[in-house]
């Protein structure tokens, strides 16, 4: 019904994507990293390699996130097409010559996996918000988080044990890139395109509830008939000003919170890998080395899955973003102390600590698209501000990657995780004395989009609507919605 053909429901078509983009994700770049300095490259290169990566997204999120919000293109072809470029360049490791040489290969692929993935989150968070409106965000964001978690898993199974039974040549575990690149594509077709304009966080007149049933939104009054649109608008509406969103108070401590949390996160996981791996005699990487962080990599994401399920049911009841965003950022510091402390008691110890990381990804990883789509609800700069807020989180995650890895070098693994440590403080401080609640109060937060609207309204004498006014959609005509490839 409601223009959907196929044999799958919306939510299905959302997860199955969100499984293969999962398989797609960050954890193979901890497998890239074990694997080069294995072949002769040394912990700073490999560290400037992963921060080129972070560095192009550090540039490219905002635009991709701008681009999303203000394309007229599919926005499901943006993202079959940033997933098979994703996983064209990450699988370049596969051409890469022992010693420490190729390195030119991997920086510049490195590049231009960090351009096509900056598109990937903004377009699967826009279809979704398209597709299921403001209501029924929140949930379906929740179960798209949850089967990412389960295609991480997945990813990091199929590596590790395609490594270790290859052993040694590992790098062909890298071939399930390729393969998840493709499922991936397989099932965007089947994902539906939604309301364009609810996707970059305007308001809407209907969407779809969980089930895939037409739901109406807002105010005012038309007939709805299966496979038909809401009405179209006479006139765009007006997006706030950048200057609007990107300077709310909000907006600024959710940033900063993201960059320092990122800043003092990303490096821990490579470190625990690094300590956990080892060398053998000859310097070469232990045949558990992948396996181990293969492990690490499946228990966080196992416990991120819990933590996703444990978050959305507890936001369901009522909880608010601010406590449960808290408890992800405040496990961090925890996490550092026992990885310094346990170091020496063996590879059990260690790989438990993952479980802390699971906990804090996890929670943090879930409340991130509620809080954007909670200060941008109305504005028309929900992408945006996604891309502005991943920008952030992506700078830290790169001078953690840089000088996290340089730190190991140069002073060894306990003086990089300390720093952690010292850094992982500041973002709790930051995030409890000075971010305010904010479940419950979209479209408070952004209040000068409706006043600019008010006084255009007036100007224009009544000429041009106002964002959410119904008042004429009897007599608009309707076009067929949301329809799946």
């Amino acid at each position: 019904m409601f223009g959907l053909g196929g044999f799958m429901s919306p939510k299905f078509a959302f997860a199955c994507v969100s499984f293969s983009l999962g398989e797609l994700g960050d954890g193979l770049n901890i497998f890239q990293g074990i694997y080069l300095v294995g072949i002769g490259w040394n912990e700073g290169n490999v560290g400037l390699a992963l921060s080129l990566m972070g560095l192009t997204s550090l540039v490219v999120q905002a635009i991709a996130g701008d681009i999303v919000d203000k394309t007229s293109i599919d926005r499901r072809i943006f993202l079959a097409v940033a997933s098979i470029v994703t996983a064209i360049s990450a699988s370049a490791i596969l051409l890469v010559r022992e010693g420490n040489t190729d390195h030119m290969l991997i920086f510049i692929t490195k590049v231009i996996e960090g351009v096509a993935g900056s598109f990937i989150g903004p377009c699967l968070a826009a279809l979704t918000l398209a597709t299921f409106g403001p209501n029924f965000f929140d949930s379906i964001m929740a179960n798209n988080i949850l089967w990412g978690h389960v295609g991480s898993v997945i990813a990091a199974i199929l590596a590790g044990s395609a490594s270790y039974l290859l052993y040694p040549n590992i790098k062909y575990c890298f071939l399930v890139i390729g393969a998840s690149a493709l499922l991936a594509c397989a099932f965007v077709g089947h994902l539906p395109e939604g309301d364009p304009l609810m996707g970059r966080g305007f308001k809407g007149k209907i969407a779809l509830d969980q089930e895939g049933h037409v739901e109406k939104i807002g105010s005012g009054s038309f007939s709805v008939q299966d496979g038909m649109a809401p009405p179209p608008r006479k006139e765009a509406p007006v997006a706030a000003t950048y200057w609007a969103v990107f300077s709310d108070r909000t907006t600024t401590i959710l940033c900063l919170t993201g960059f320092f949390f990122h800043f003092a996160n990303a490096n821990v996981l490579l470190v625990l890998g690094e300590i956990m791996g080892g060398d053998n005699d000859d310097g070469s990487p232990k045949r558990s080395a992948i396996p181990l962080i293969g492990g690490a990599i499946v228990l966080a994401q196992l416990t991120m899955a819990a933590a996703t399920v444990a978050g959305g049911r507890l936001t369901f009841m009522g909880v608010g973003r601010k406590p449960l965003f808290m408890a992800g950022i405040a496990l961090l510091p925890l996490r550092c102390i026992l990885i310094i402390w346990w170091k020496d008691w063996g590879e059990a110890w260690l790989l438990s600590t993952q479980i802390l990381d699971g906990l804090s990804a996890g929670l943090c990883g879930l409340i991130h698209p509620y809080l954007v789509a909670d200060i941008t609800f109305g504005t028309g700069r929900f992408n945006v501000l996604m891309g502005v807020t991943a920008s952030f989180f992506g700078l830290g995650a790169t001078l953690s990657n840089f000088l996290g890895q340089l730190a190991v070098e140069k002073m060894g693994h306990v003086a990089s995780l300390s720093g952690s440590t010292i850094l992982s403080i500041i973002p709790v401080i930051l995030f409890g004395l000075f971010m305010p609640e904010t479940m419950g109060r979209r479209g408070e937060l952004c209040p000068i989009i409706e006043e600019a609207e008010e006084d255009q309204s007036e100007d224009m004498s009544g000429t041009r609507k106002t964002l959410g006014d119904n008042s004429d959609d009897d007599e608009l005509l309707q076009k067929p919605y949301m329809q799946m490839s």
